[in-house]
């Protein structure tokens, strides 16, 4: 069973098509990304995906259910991280896992688990004792990572996870998001980095103006166009 199917998947605002009916599957376990420049349609397809929004059209399922009929059981399989997602300030880092882990799961003891996992992951150590405000924006982009996937969800759906991360931290998400993945969890990542996304995911779907271009491995993208990385990729296939 896939972790997610998408086919023939259209989203119109008024007038304006920004997805045009494009498909894409991911497995158990892998890290899939859709890479492009703004206003491809990333963005969008992830949050039809997370259940954010609404399809126009298509056919979308998370590990068999389909959004449309079942949008509340396929919620429990998944998390999503948005690009300009925040965090209240005013709280400790702890007291915002403490606080997220209450509204997401109902059982006091998987709760303080996952608030453990939480505190693991995010590798921020005693600085989650300190307000989330003296945090840098690196410190806040793990522990929101760290929160999207406490709870252990089938489906992790992250859009620009790296973004405005200096490279140490992009390192650290990165290798995060492959540990995880080498657990069985699987993700739907967005980015406009087509070198980043070399390093981290296992296949890639190239999008612009609302199509895919081209799906395969990175290695598998570049020797078909003969490119040296992705971003030659993208510029030989969307002239």
């Amino acid at each position: 069973m896939k972790a997610l199917r998408v086919v023939d998947l259209v989203k119109r605002y008024g007038d304006l098509e920004a997805v045009k009916g494009i498909g894409f599957e991911v497995s158990e376990g892998e890290v899939f990304a859709l890479v492009g420049p703004n206003g491809a349609g990333k963005s969008t397809t992830l949050k039809i995906c997370a259940t954010i929004l609404e399809a126009s059209s298509g056919t979308l399922e998370v590990f068999g259910l389909d959004l449309r009929r079942d949008a509340a059981k396929a919620r429990s399989l998944l998390s999503y991280l948005p690009e300009e997602a925040g965090a209240y300030r005013h709280l400790t880092g702890l007291q915002y896992l403490r606080f997220m882990a209450g509204i997401f799961v109902d059982d006091g003891d998987r709760a303080k688990a996952c608030v453990e996992e939480a505190a693991r992951l995010s590798g921020l150590g005693p600085r989650l004792e300190d307000r989330i405000k003296t945090y840098s924006k690196g410190m806040t982009r793990k522990l929101l990572l760290a929160r999207t996937v406490m709870a252990r969800p089938r489906l992790a759906i992250l859009d620009e996870p790296t973004s405005g991360l200096d490279v140490l931290n992009a390192v650290e998400v990165r290798g995060l998001v492959r540990a995880l993945a080498a657990g069985g969890m699987s993700f739907l990542v967005s980015s406009h980095n087509m070198l980043e996304v070399e390093f981290l995911s296992d296949r890639v779907a190239i999008l612009a103006g609302g199509r895919i271009l081209d799906c395969d491995t990175a290695a598998g993208l570049k020797r078909r166009h003969s490119a040296a990385n992705l971003e030659e990729v993208f510029v030989r296939i969307a002239r």
